[in-house]
């Protein structure tokens, strides 16, 4: 008997796959046979995993279900109709995971990933954590007190959850093929803020969550006077970062960091006043946060003789915003290419003409079409890559093939930007291929 991951190849599944790995127990997957980066994490540990067939349900089986997957897929229907089976949701997992420890759940529209790396860098020089991040990356040590698990809102998933401890990075309006509009996303949050049960961090310089009820007590972070938490004397470049920490008026701590970018430094106050909070020394957070090594696709560098390489998650124009923003802070002076793939047709047509002009802060903008398997969500979805092709000047549309490969480094040098959900880094494989070998 096996705990078995339908869509073991998804983030959070795989990072999931890899603690109950951990945990010892015996595990096995399913997915489609493309190679995606979160499977990296799978074959480090030899879980074995295959491509989708209902054979692979086995009796007694404790079933997985990622959250992609609806009851008519042949593993799920297998599952559910197999009555020595017990089917679980990805989240409801996670749920019911959650009870064994100290649980802290990192929500947010954006920074949940990085945010949820630098908390479990930083405490487990505290106590033994495990954690669950969206980049497919998950640990359970074996003496773990601490539990820190990327949250995510998307259908409100994270409802599933009652964490000891929250931090709330921001809320801005995404995920528009569910959410009827912003006030029902910031009413997902509420719920989400009265199921915590011991004490929250919240992004203070938010204006949703600022209005937002807490039953528990909660303290707040910004760059902005009147948080508990604030970021003085800040200060970015090709140096990295430097910023002072002060709590309710009183200087706690300098910190000097590689990485640039304004929601990394907010990401790191947030954390700080998270641990600070949970009663560890200022030394001891700034140590924890230098030793943060990155996750995977998360502003992810790779300097390529005189061409600079950068691959992100991003796929909000917020993110993309910033990320074009950090690119240009780290290696000033240097021309920057923005790439692009978008996800989510729904998501392309709510916010066209902001995805424009976030990408257009670049010098030079490409753009790969929509993946093959995407479907528009309904009938009113018409938006088409070539719409915002029209609305960004001067822009290329590019395949993830050796063509635009070849056409990409035509554009060296440069720091090239690589952003979206889904395999965009595999260009930026093709391209750092074509640029060493030069």
């Amino acid at each position: 008997m096996a705990t078995h991951f339908i869509g073991i190849k998804g983030t959070g599944m795989a990072a999931l796959a890899c603690i109950l790995h951990d945990q010892n127990v015996e595990v096995t997957g399913s997915d489609i046979p493309k190679y995606i980066f979160t499977q990296d994490g799978l074959v480090e540990r030899n879980i074995p995993f295959t491509t989708f067939d209902a054979k692979n349900i086995k009796d007694g089986d404790t079933v997985i279900v990622g959250l992609a997957f609806d009851k008519n897929h042949p593993e799920v229907k297998a599952a559910y109709e197999n009555e020595t089976c017990q089917v679980y949701r990805y989240n409801e997992y996670l749920g019911k995971l959650l009870e064994d420890y100290t649980s802290i759940c990192v929500a947010g529209t954006h920074g949940k990933s990085t945010t949820t790396g630098l908390i479990s860098n930083v405490l487990k020089l505290q106590n033994q954590t495990a954690y669950l991040i969206g980049d497919g990356h998950g640990a359970m040590p074996e003496e773990a007190k601490n539990f820190v698990l990327e949250s995510c809102e998307f259908k409100r998933h994270f409802l599933a959850y009652h964490p000891d401890y929250a931090i709330i990075t921001n809320v801005e309006l995404d995920h528009i093929d569910y959410y009827k509009d912003m006030d029902d996303y910031v009413l997902a949050f509420q719920q989400f803020a009265h199921q915590i049960k011991k004490g929250a961090v919240i992004f203070g310089d938010d204006p949703h969550l600022k209005t937002l009820d807490y039953k528990v007590p909660f303290v707040t972070y910004g760059m902005e006077d009147g948080n508990d938490y604030q970021a003085k004397n800040r200060e970015q470049g090709d140096f990295g970062m430097k910023f002072d920490v002060f709590y309710k008026g009183k200087f706690l701590s300098h910190v000097e960091l590689p990485e640039v970018g304004d929601p990394f430094m907010q990401d790191a106050l947030g954390t700080f006043a998270f641990a600070h909070m949970m009663g560890m020394d200022p030394k001891d957070i700034v140590y924890g946060l230098q030793g943060y090594k990155g996750i995977a696709r998360r502003f992810v560098i790779e300097e390529v003789k005189d061409s600079v390489l950068i691959d992100d998650y991003a796929h909000h124009p917020t993110a993309i915003r910033y990320m074009i923003d950090s690119a240009r802070k780290k290696y000033p002076g240097k021309k920057v290419v923005a790439l692009y793939k978008p996800d989510r047709y729904s998501r392309l047509q709510a916010f066209l003409k902001d995805f424009a002009s976030a990408m257009n802060t670049a010098d030079k903008v490409c753009l790969c079409d929509f993946p093959k398997n995407a479907v528009r969500e309904d009938e009113t979805i018409t938006v088409t890559i070539q719409d915002l092709m029209d609305l960004c000047p001067g822009a290329s549309l590019l395949d993830i093939d050796d063509a635009s490969a070849e056409y990409l480094n035509t554009l060296t040098p440069a720091v090239f930007v690589f952003m979206s959900s889904k395999d965009i880094y595999l260009l930026k494989d093709k391209l750092k291929k074509l640029i060493e070998e030069a």
